[in-house]
């Protein structure tokens, strides 16, 4: 990590953004400057007054802003970042709970990088050529911040969405199954071939609020992955689950984590299927649940799938409207950053409109606390939930 040595001029007026914190200048409010991906630059004005100073990046993301102060990007700067985020974490990180966020990028001002905790391993991922050019100094100043954490060995995942690649840090290697608590619940996966960093970390709220409205309930969970709504409905007391995903081995994981939450197996039903199908099937049976979770995967990976993304998500509310038994409730979630939260809610309206209900809104929430989001980042408010209950 050098001191910086070059720089890059806006020719767009984002000197009040990036004050503000926004994490990013995409290419186009530069000019033109080819640098290596990596690079720590200083940002200017066209008046060449200073701005910030951050790392090239090689996409449409010019640069990746990590200071709007006049300071060094380098390693004092980084272990500063990386010593708030382990404070923070210690602060909001619920009881009984082994598998966290520790850093969450741009949320904590560390762009391109995520390090998730999973008992005592990380697994930490590297978003973009900056953070991938940085590397070696990213690793090793991860393993110097949890020292104290009890981790005993960590992977790294690089690589873009479909190619992502995972490879030993450093210290032991994980498991190929592991377990670990949220909430006093049992959560299993896999840090080698589990989706994201191993879980869905990000829906910790939604998964302790489902525990508390189980009791007696019979319970549909879609795109379920290794089950983690399942298990929690199953501890709620819920009279009966059903878990659907397409994957078979992410329903065969749905089957551990019920099982290691000694549940009785009576009490889940798992199925291997297309969820749009499901759905259709279980209609012409006519049968009905009292709480259905619906968490697809993110159905607007970019700008220009949106439209069909928010008619997706249009016909899936409708679907699972028209299966809820009178006052039942509906768990419906967005993971799409591309899908802004009233666009989402106008999707689910228009869902009730198609299976001729009135919904009432009871609950709305995003990522936990160690998830955090800068508020000048709108684009990092990624996760949408609502609870709603059919009129």
């Amino acid at each position: 990590m050098a001191k910086p040595r070059s720089q890059v001029v806006l020719r767009k007026p984002l000197r009040a953004t990036v004050a503000a914190g926004h994490p990013w200048i995409f290419r186009d409010a530069l000019q033109p400057f080819e640098l290596p991906a990596g690079t720590v630059v200083t940002i200017v004005d066209p008046r060449g007054r200073f701005v910030g100073r951050g790392l090239v990046d090689d996409g449409p993301i010019g640069v990746r802003v990590w200071t709007a102060d006049d300071e060094a990007v380098g390693p004092p700067l980084l272990a500063r970042r990386l010593a708030a985020a382990v404070a923070l974490r210690r602060r909001v990180v619920p009881p009984e709970t082994t598998a966290y966020r520790l850093v969450h990028g741009e949320g904590d001002r560390i762009p391109g990088v995520v390090c998730d905790i999973y008992g005592g391993f990380a697994s930490v991922q590297l978003d973009g050529a900056a953070a991938q050019a940085w590397r070696p100094a990213i690793l090793d100043a991860l393993r110097e911040a949890v020292g104290e954490l009890g981790i005993v060995g960590a992977l790294v995942r690089t690589g873009k969405r479909g190619a992502k690649q995972v490879e030993h840090a450093w210290g032991e290697a994980p498991p190929e199954t592991i377990e670990v608590q949220e909430c006093g619940t049992t959560l299993t996966g896999s840090l080698l071939r589990g989706q994201k960093t191993g879980l869905f970390l990000d829906h910790r709220i939604g998964r302790s609020r489902v525990r508390e409205l189980a009791r007696g309930a019979r319970v549909l969970d879609l795109y379920a992955y290794v089950g983690g709504f399942s298990a929690n409905a199953g501890r709620g007391g819920a009279a009966m689950v059903d878990t659907v995903d397409v994957a078979p081995e992410a329903i065969a994981a749905a089957g551990r984590t019920w099982a290691a939450n000694q549940l009785d197996a009576e009490r889940q039903a798992r199925h291997v299927a297309d969820v749009p199908e499901f759905l259709v099937a279980a209609a012409a049976e006519r049968r009905r649940w009292d709480l259905i979770i619906a968490d697809p995967p993110s159905f607007a990976p970019n700008e220009a799938s949106k439209a069909a993304a928010l008619q997706s998500y249009t016909m899936l509310h409708a679907a699972c409207l028209r299966l809820l038994a009178p006052g039942g409730l509906l768990l419906a979630a967005s993971c799409s950053s591309h899908v802004r939260a009233v666009e989402f809610e106008a999707a689910l309206a228009q869902g009730a409109a198609k299976a001729h209900g009135i919904l009432q809104v009871l609950e709305r929430w995003g990522a936990p606390p160690d998830h955090p989001r800068l508020l000048a980042f709108p684009e990092g408010d990624y996760l949408k939930a609502l609870l709603v209950r059919a009129g």
